[in-house]
């Protein structure tokens, strides 16, 4: 079991990986596949420093893992459990919006699928 330490040290480095636009567009792209820093900086309109400058903070914050193929270096989540987390960490924070239905049609969360005080006043 990982002390309170331990915890809040992962969850201030993912959140300093998700604090800042451009790192969450490199990891929305690296959730779909493996990219390569040139192409990624193609594809999401960057320069390439400023994507190897994101790429070396993720990688820091243990989220992302380089592999070096031949002269060039791919880039991947560090682990599929964290491609599911940070999923799902998008879909339940898009479910948290009352004009979206939620996202599992069996949730049993406790006032999730019910309307909203102001919803049945109306």
């Amino acid at each position: 079991m990982m002390t309170i330490d331990a915890q809040i040290d992962v969850m201030n480095r993912l959140g300093r990986a998700m604090a800042d636009p451009t790192r969450s567009k490199i990891l929305f792209s690296l959730l779909q596949a493996p990219g390569y820093p040139a192409q990624l900086a193609q594809d999401l309109g960057l320069t390439r420093t400023n994507v190897s400058n994101h790429l070396t903070c993720l990688r820091g914050c243990g989220i992302v893992v380089a592999e070096l193929e031949g002269r060039k270096t791919r880039y991947e989540i560090a682990d599929p459990h964290l491609t599911v987390a940070l999923t799902a960490l998008v879909e339940v924070t898009l479910a948290v919006d009352e004009q979206v239905p939620c996202i599992d049609s069996t949730c049993t969360v406790a006032g999730c699928c019910e309307p909203s005080a102001t919803e049945q006043v109306l």
